[in-house]
């Protein structure tokens, strides 16, 4: 057999993917155990009925042929609208480019804003696609960590010191895996360390619908960052539409043109009767994502509420997303070891913060995707664990 390029072989530098609970956890439950999955930011909902009708009707009347590579013309209008809305900044279709998903919207933002051996910065903790996605595209991902003691707010100052021939940066708020929702003093020292070092921000906003504390404020709302900012967005997240791969890439016009080439030369687009459906979903308003988002509110306040009452498990509020960052350093295990022995002793599946990077280490990632019922299980078999070892 013919040896592999040696970029497809290397996507995940050290061969480690992050996901091997998650793996383990899947093929018990394929042998029949019951397991507790608080691994992946999977709703415990499923699309609305009334989004899947329109997705049907759509498709029942023709729309399963190509669709504009671009993105059918209404909903790039009405995602630049809402963006439009939330960054004070005026957006039209021309500098949207839907996608299928915010993964291969990151994607094409990398494509757009490195070359072959650049510098791509991210800030570490970071979701688990992010070094392979850059290596993807050729560049070289360069983590600058944030630390628990400081919220998982961005370090600018090992930002500003890894800033000097970089060509991007990634950033990602509200936070996967931490639930960090950036501060406006953050944002403003990323913006000023963007603008010294002329660096893209690539700024991954698929959690903008899920703010507990605070409040969302978009990069490219900032004063001068519309003209240096690729944002990247879904509806997996805000309308429980995951499995539909619908999302966007916006930002300056003329680089939206070349990553439409992209396209053509990629995913060619996505399905038409997908696109209505998001169309639907998107004039639902705001009040059909905030619904959607409540239940995960309300069980970060069952963690919240329960880590009170003991005093091995610590954990920083999170301020927006459907995660909660548990330290577990007190129990003297990492995150690894911890979680897989969580998983085969009480079949409670968790991320280890090592798979969302080293500044992550001695952490979970507890997604909040159970019945509240079922969740609060499993957080009390979590919580009965740690006080036993």
């Amino acid at each position: 057999m013919p040896k592999p390029s040696t970029r497809i072989a290397t996507l995940t530098g050290d061969g480690d993917d992050g996901w091997a609970i998650f793996y383990r956890a899947r093929a018990l439950k394929a042998e029949g155990r019951e397991i507790l999955e608080l691994t992946i930011g999977e709703h415990d909902v499923g699309t609305a009925p009334d989004i899947l009708y329109e997705m049907h009707r759509a498709a029942m009347a023709g729309h399963t042929g190509y669709a504009s590579v671009h993105g059918i013309p209404p909903l790039r209008q009405a995602v630049a609208d809402r963006l439009s809305a939330q960054h004070g900044h005026a957006y039209g279709p021309a500098n949207v480019l839907i996608v299928p998903g915010a993964q291969a919207g990151l994607f094409a933002a990398h494509h757009a804003a490195c070359d072959e051996g650049d510098v791509a910065l991210m800030i570490d903790p970071h979701y688990t696609t992010y070094p392979g996605t850059i290596r993807a595209v050729g560049a070289r991902p360069l983590a600058v960590p944030a630390r628990s003691e400081d919220g998982f707010q961005p370090d600018l100052a090992a930002l500003a010191a890894a800033a000097p021939g970089a060509r991007s940066l990634l950033i990602n708020s509200p936070n996967n895996p931490t639930g960090a929702v950036y501060s406006r003093d953050s944002l403003e020292g990323i913006a000023r360390i963007a603008e010294a070092h002329d660096l893209w921000v690539i700024s991954d906003e698929v959690y903008d619908s899920q703010v507990w504390v605070g409040r969302h404020i978009p990069f490219a709302s900032l004063p001068g960052m519309a003209a240096r900012t690729l944002t990247v967005g879904s509806l997996s997240k805000s309308h429980a539409m995951t499995g539909s791969r619908l999302g966007w890439v916006a930002g300056p016009e003329a680089v939206m043109a070349r990553l439409v080439t992209l396209a053509t030369h990629t995913t060619y687009g996505v399905p038409g009767y997908i696109q209505e459906a998001g169309l639907y979903a998107l004039r639902q308003g705001a009040a059909a994502e905030a619904a959607i988002a409540a239940p995960f509110l309300r069980r970060r306040q069952m963690v919240l509420d329960r880590l009170a009452a003991q005093n091995r498990v610590r954990t920083i509020p999170p301020g927006g997303a459907m995660y909660v960052m548990l330290d577990i350093r007190a129990t003297g295990l990492s995150g690894i070891d911890f979680a897989g022995r969580l998983l085969e002793e009480t079949g409670v599946a968790v991320m280890p913060g090592e798979s969302f990077g080293q500044a992550a280490a001695g952490h979970l990632r507890v997604a909040l995707t159970l019945p509240d019922a079922r969740f609060e299980v499993a957080i009390d078999r979590l919580l009965d664990f740690a006080a036993r070892i």
